[in-house]
C-alpha cells in the first residue's frame, strides 16, 4: 500500500530542520508551562494514614440484665400490662 517514494519523502520530512525545531520548541514550552504551573500549584503530599485503634467489643448482656427488660417498647416509654 505505502509505495518506496512515499516513505522516502516522508522520512525526509521528518527529518527536516523545520519540524525538528518546532519539535524542540513545543517539548521546552510544555516543560516551561509544567514548571510554573507547579510552583504556583505545589503537588499535595499524600496524607499518611494513622491507624486507629479498634474499639472494644461491648460485654455481651448478662442473663440479670435481659431479665429486667420487660419486653419491647421501653424505648418509647410504653409498658404492657
Amino acid at each position: 500500500m505505502f509505495t518506496k517514494d512515499f516513505i522516502e519523502v516522508f522520512t525526509q520530512i521528518i527529518k527536516s530542520w523545520q519540524v525538528i525545531a518546532v519539535a524542540v520548541v513545543i517539548f521546552l514550552y510544555l516543560k516551561i508551562v509544567s514548571y510554573v504551573s507547579r510552583s504556583y500549584h505545589p503537588l499535595k503530599q499524600p496524607k499518611t494514614k494513622v491507624k486507629k485503634e479498634k474499639p472494644a467489643p461491648a460485654p455481651a448482656a448478662t442473663p440479670e440484665e435481659s431479665a429486667d427488660d420487660s419486653g419491647g417498647n421501653d424505648e418509647l416509654g410504653i409498658e404492657e400490662d
